[in-house]
Order: structure tokens, then C-alpha cells, then sequence
């Protein structure tokens, strides 16, 4: 079996992808895909490189089909000092690692890719910012489900929790919170829109 991660070309990717993952034919893949901007056809010259260019959507809709983020469509990702081989690129991606897009593309804060100007600095930080608030606003849940977990427990046998002080749920969730509200405020005077989104 072909290791996808280190294909060259997003045909042969997808075609190694979709073996891998035991779908027999481009009609099968066709099949996984709702709608009709990706058939069979298509599929079939992506796979046999005449068809270079694909369209944000169809990207997507592939990769949900095959189960893969569409970094491993886009890049032999199993060799990260490789350059790019995406088609029609424009030369400013000249000379760009598959490490370097990734971080780019993702928006890591402290990966390969080094921002060249402020303002793309600070949308990388908002947008660090916002991953970070979705993470805390998990954990608040979480947290607060094992709070009303741990009250239930104490009540019904009768005692009170002994935990330390600085290591109760109650103080995390406090903390969760705290930092919910920076997150929010920060993005909020950044011009993002979280109405309803941290309740």
C-alpha cells in the first residue's frame, strides 16, 4: 500500500488516500461526496494529474470524504522540508516548506512560517486568541459538570469536600472564567463578533 504522506501531487495523494482508506474507485469517492460539484469525472483527472486546479469547495468536500484535513491534499506532509507542489502557485510561495505552509495556513503562532508584518502578527494572535477562548469554554463545561458531579456526591455522602483550596474545581472553573473574559474582551476590542458564542 502507497504511503500518501510523502505523494507528490494532490492526485496522486488523493488517489493513495483513497486507497489507503479502502474506497475501490473514483465512482465510490464520487458517491461519499453530497451534491454534484465533485463527480466521478473530476475525480478521475484530479487523480490522473490533467486537472490541477480545484476549487476551495471541492478541496473540502474531498477531504471530508477521505477523513483527512486538507493539508494532506495539499502537501506531501510525511516530508516537511519539501517544497511546495501545489500548482499555479504565485512566486511569492517560492521556496516555502511543507512545515512552513502548514504553519502558515494553520496560523501556528511559534511555527516555521515567521509573519512579515504587524498586522499579519496580529491576526495571528486573534486568531490563537479565539482557539484558545473555544478551548476554554470547554473546559468551563467540563468543569462545571464535574462541580455539579463532585456536589452531588458530597451531598449524598454526607461530607464536605477537603480538596485544597488552590486545587478545587471550584478555583479552576473560577480561573476558566477569568480567562474566558480577557479572551473575550481582547477579541471583542479586536472587532470580532462573539455574540452568544462564550454563554
Amino acid at each position: 500500500m502507497t504511503n500518501f504522506l510523502a505523494q507528490s501531487g494532490i492526485g496522486n495523494r488523493i488517489h493513495a488516500i483513497r486507497k489507503q482508506h479502502g474506497i475501490r474507485s473514483a465512482k465510490d469517492l464520487a458517491d461519499l461526496i453530497p451534491g454534484n460539484n465533485v463527480t466521478e469525472s473530476i475525480l478521475q483527472n484530479i487523480e490522473a494529474g490533467r486537472k490541477h486546479d480545484l476549487s476551495v469547495s471541492q478541496l473540502l468536500n474531498i477531504a471530508k470524504a477521505l477523513r483527512v484535513t486538507p493539508i494532506f491534499l495539499l502537501t506531501p506532509i510525511g516530508r516537511p522540508w519539501a517544497e511546495l507542489d501545489i500548482a499555479n502557485l504565485s512566486s511569492s510561495f517560492d521556496g516555502m516548506t511543507v512545515v512552513e505552509f502548514d504553519a502558515w495556513i494553520s496560523g501556528a503562532e511559534h511555527g516555521a512560517y515567521h509573519w512579515s508584518t504587524n498586522d499579519e502578527r496580529a491576526e495571528r494572535t486573534q486568531l490563537q486568541a479565539m482557539r484558545e477562548l473555544h478551548a476554554q469554554i470547554r473546559e468551563r463545561k467540563r468543569l462545571t459538570t464535574n462541580l455539579e458531579i463532585e456536589r452531588t456526591l458530597d451531598a449524598a455522602a454526607g461530607e464536605i469536600a477537603t480538596a485544597q483550596e488552590w486545587d478545587t474545581t471550584e478555583e479552576r472553573l473560577a480561573e476558566s472564567a477569568r480567562r474566558i473574559a480577557q479572551l473575550t474582551s481582547y477579541l471583542a476590542s479586536a472587532g470580532w463578533d462573539l455574540d452568544g458564542w462564550t454563554d
